[in-house]
C-alpha cells in the first residue's frame, strides 16, 4: 500500500497541512498511521476515498459503442470494429 506525507496528502486533496492537523485534532479524519517521531501519513485508500474514487469496479458494469459510417469508402473500416468486438 501506498503512503503519503502530510505535505503530499495535502496538496493532493487541495487543503492545508494545517487543515490536515486541525481535522486530526478534531477527529474528522485521522491519519492512517503516525510514527513515533509524530509524523502523519496518509493511505492511497484516504486519498481514493476524499476525492470520491471507488477502489473496486463494478463487475456488471458494460460498455456501449457507437459506430457509424458515413460513405461507402468507410465500410471496412466497421467491419474492422465489428471483428474487434468494438460493434455488435
Amino acid at each position: 500500500m501506498k503512503y503519503y506525507s502530510i505535505g503530499k496528502f495535502a496538496k493532493i486533496i487541495g487543503k492545508s497541512e494545517q487543515t490536515l492537523r486541525n481535522w486530526d485534532k478534531e477527529g474528522r479524519l485521522k491519519p492512517h498511521h503516525v510514527t513515533p517521531s509524530g509524523y502523519r501519513y496518509y493511505s492511497q485508500e484516504q486519498v481514493n476515498h476524499f476525492l470520491g474514487m471507488s477502489n473496486t469496479k463494478p463487475k456488471d458494469r458494460k460498455t456501449i459503442g457507437y459506430c457509424r459510417v458515413s460513405s461507402h469508402k468507410q465500410k471496412d473500416d466497421l467491419e474492422r470494429q465489428i471483428e474487434n468486438g468494438v460493434c455488435q
